[in-house]
């Protein structure tokens, strides 16, 4: 049942894994639509992640979890859909 438990060892770890997506992740927009729509997603991502660490500092775990996948899922989305090159990493992204 330990899987189970939100603990901040959990939130940390889940902060750096998006952390390195967001890291890896490159840039692959074909115009300056896309461009600016990846910028909005990102910045999404960004924001999330923020709030993140907010609700870790203030010790809400659940609020914490939420906005850090809510981060994650920003980034897996925009590769998914070509914005971003997830660079054939299966662990970090959910690949086209």
């Amino acid at each position: 049942m330990e899987n189970a438990l939100l603990t901040v060892e959990k939130i940390e770890r889940y902060l750096l894994i998006t952390s390195k997506a967001r890291t890896k992740a490159t840039p692959i927009t074909a115009n300056k639509d896309e461009e600016k729509k990846l910028s909005i997603m990102l910045r999404m991502c960004d924001d999330y992640t923020s709030d993140a660490r907010h609700f870790l500092a203030s010790g809400n775990l659940i609020d914490a979890f939420g906005a850090i996948n809510y981060a994650h899922a920003w980034i897996d989305a925009a590769v998914k859909i070509g914005f971003l090159d997830g660079h054939d990493d299966d662990i970090l992204f959910t690949l086209p």
